[in-house]
């Protein structure tokens, strides 16, 4: 039986102007491929809709599904969730570096395409989890609800939410809110 070769994230960061975005997951480099419209929307819509809160009252930073992270190393997991949030006192002191940030976000959003594997889909969420993520948000914009996922601990806890449902950041984004119904506004009936 051959090896695997492991990669870093070092060996990430040595790919020439890739195509295509990448992520390690345990040391194996994923494509990332584009995204549909309406992935762009709902990601773009909950974007908005965070950046007003979270600006506002100065409780961090945002990112967008180009930003890393790397959360593990030996070997090494390096995502980019669709959107991200890290508060303002877990940011590195004197602000962003042109690096990889080397820390969980609070707050990880995964919008679903066509493409989505359930199971992968639960790996992730579960490695967001068990690598310091406090929430995970998973929106399916083709059946129009988000499935939130949090731990608390060594507990973790999902809840569905439709339409109907307000969002609620909990105690990783404090004080944010928006009816779900808005982030699929653009979207077809």
């Amino acid at each position: 039986m051959g090896s695997k070769t492991l990669l870093t994230v070092d060996d990430l960061l040595r790919v020439p102007q890739p195509d295509l975005p990448h992520e390690l997951r345990r040391g194996v480099l994923r494509l990332v491929t584009p995204a549909i419209s309406a992935h762009g929307a709902v990601s773009a819509r909950l974007l908005v809709a965070l950046a007003q809160h979270i600006y506002t009252h100065d409780l961090g930073a945002l990112f967008t599904a180009e930003a890393g992270f790397i959360l593990e190393r030996d070997p090494d997991t390096l995502l980019c969730p669709d959107v991200a949030f890290v508060s303002r006192e877990r940011l590195p002191a004197g602000g962003l570096e042109p690096r990889f940030l080397e820390l969980a976000p609070d707050l990880a959003v995964e919008v679903l395409t066509p493409s989505s594997r359930p199971g992968e889909v639960r790996s992730k969420v579960a490695d967001y989890l068990r690598l310091g993520v406090r929430a995970v948000w998973v929106i399916d914009p083709a059946r129009r609800i988000v499935r939130s996922h949090s731990r608390a601990g060594r507990r973790t806890s999902a809840v569905h939410l439709t339409e109907d449902d307000m969002l609620d950041g909990g105690e990783a984004v404090p004080g944010f809110s928006c009816r779900i119904a808005e982030l699929f506004a653009d979207l077809r009936r």
